[in-house]
């Protein structure tokens, strides 16, 4: 191996331990994942992978698993969508992000894209890839489409309200993203910045300005409506692939 790929695998693992680190962090705290009526959210417990004989290969939660996420958004082409009707009964993968995040987003966007890839065309089929923006300020509708196309046009891209996508965010048990200090850029590009190891290329629509923090997770459903993983920024697409089959629990083969 090259010392440029070792030192790339090794930045990868390292980013990967952290995001673990904080996710489980957040899965145990602040991230309460459970019921959608106020009040009615329970702190759960990871479960690292490999504790039970589900072969998931990212955090399971203890105790009762969660169900589908109930919350009303817009997709890109401005029609109302419901996600927990719209997605019912299939295999979806979840995440909450804003497309001039640096890098945690468009590698997440990538890995889950890469992942659909891999899998079988029936599967693929059924499955639903949603980004949900945690920036309605900048990420317009169709902001949000064309840096979704670049991992994947066939990935549901969903805008509102800053007070609607913080609901969103609160029914999967989120603390509602925030906006933090400007993102440094590279001399004379305010809409480019030098990318970590271990990330995808990706381009921005306009001027990074400021940041915006959020829970690198993604969060999985299955055909009977519920949540039995998330997985932490940095999971492999190979284990996302692997797992999309135990998401589909109506598939005999």
């Amino acid at each position: 191996m090259s010392r440029a790929r070792a030192s790339r695998t090794r930045a990868s693992r390292s980013r990967a331990s952290r995001a673990r680190h904080v996710a489980a962090l957040a899965l145990g705290g602040a991230l309460a994942v459970g019921g959608c009526a106020a009040g009615g959210s329970t702190a759960q417990t990871p479960r690292p992978a490999g504790d039970t004989a589900a072969a998931f290969h990212g955090q399971e939660p203890l105790g009762e698993v969660p169900a589908r996420a109930a919350f009303v958004l817009r997709d890109t082409d401005g029609k109302r969508y419901d996600f927990a009707r719209e997605t019912a009964g299939r295999p979806t993968l979840l995440y909450f992000g804003y497309t001039s995040c640096p890098d945690e987003c468009p590698t997440a966007m990538a890995d889950m894209a890469a992942a659909l890839r891999t899998t079988s065309s029936s599967l693929r089929g059924k499955t639903r890839l949603v980004f949900v923006t945690t920036d309605p300020e900048r990420d317009t509708p169709q902001v949000v489409r064309r840096w979704l196309d670049q991992f994947s046009t066939e990935a549901v891209g969903l805008v509102g309200t800053q007070q609607e996508v913080d609901a969103a965010q609160a029914a999967v048990g989120l603390v509602p993203a925030q906006q933090t200090g400007p993102v440094p850029t590279l001399p004379g590009r305010p809409d480019a910045h030098e990318h970590a190891e271990g990330t995808v290329p990706h381009r921005h629509d306009g001027p990074l300005g400021y940041g915006v923090g959020h829970t690198d997770v993604i969060f999985a459903f299955d055909t009977d409506d519920r949540m039995p993983v998330m997985y932490p920024g940095g999971t492999r697409p190979s284990d996302l692939a692997a797992d999309l089959p135990l998401l589909d629990l109506g598939d005999a083969s």
